[in-house]
């Protein structure tokens, strides 16, 4: 019996049903773990997958951070190489569960889209991932991480706790020692600070390290970056904070 050349067309496209797709559709984003068969993760921990622009895979199980040069190709997930950082973990089941995550990716694991999430099934396990959306400027507290400088960036000094809070055109500031606030207005990647006032306490010699760089980075027009659920605020001398929320 001839088949119809529409029913032809027809049974080529549901048989690719299952099929990877588009590989470029992973690159530059990252994607975390939602659900892990024939396994249960270590509390507090999850699976990130991050395809970065220039072809690599970062990968990280709650602890140490894997990387390599990575092809999709024909539906599999092909590492070369995948290096490993040696961090000593807090527990041994992290280090473990490391081990598991490399020899699941060395592998050649299948992987396809279903939705916007993202399957990766290998060694009798399937692995779905949600795609990790950016932080927002609005909405929760920002902690300051680092200190820039226009030529270093260093850790916050004794564990200071700086954050930013920012809501409906204000942003709430704890430098550490004071608190205050200043208005604020979003315009492409810049934000312009206007009417900074805080409170005036002695402070301790980290809380008024952490404290310039804060003002700093609050005052006039400063570009500001979000990455993932980092953001950075620099002025225009190259000074300023990056944070974490």
């Amino acid at each position: 019996m001839r088949l119809a050349p529409a029913v032809v067309l027809l049974l080529a496209i549901t048989g690719c049903g299952g099929q990877a797709g588009d590989t470029n559709a992973l690159r530059g984003k990252v994607f975390v773990s939602t659900s892990v068969t024939e396994r249960e993760l270590v509390e507090g921990t999850s699976v990130e997958l991050r395809f970065t622009d220039d072809g690599r895979l970062i990968a990280r199980a709650g602890c140490n951070m894997m990387q390599s040069p990575v092809e999709l190709d024909g539906g599999k997930l092909k590492v070369d190489d995948l290096s490993t950082t040696a961090m000593g973990c807090p527990k041994p089941e992290l280090h473990e569960q490391d081990e598991w995550l490399s020899k699941l990716l060395s592998a050649a694991p299948s992987w396809q889209l279903k939705d916007a999430n993202l399957v990766v099934a290998g060694n009798g396990t399937e692995i779905v991932l949600a795609p990790e959306e950016p932080a927002k400027l609005e909405g929760g507290e920002w902690k300051v991480d680092t200190l820039v400088s226009a030529d270093a960036a260093s850790s916050v000094p004794g564990a200071v706790p700086a954050t930013l809070t920012f809501a409906d055109g204000r942003v709430d500031v704890f430098t550490g020692c004071n608190s205050g606030s200043a208005s604020y207005r979003v315009d492409g990647q810049k934000i312009t600070f206007e009417g900074l006032v805080h409170t005036d306490k002695a402070c301790g010699p980290d809380e008024t390290l952490v404290e310039k760089a804060v003002v700093a980075a609050l005052t006039g027009q400063v570009a500001y970056k979000i990455e993932r659920s980092s953001l950075s605020l620099t002025n225009t001398q190259g000074d300023g904070v990056q944070l974490k929320k």
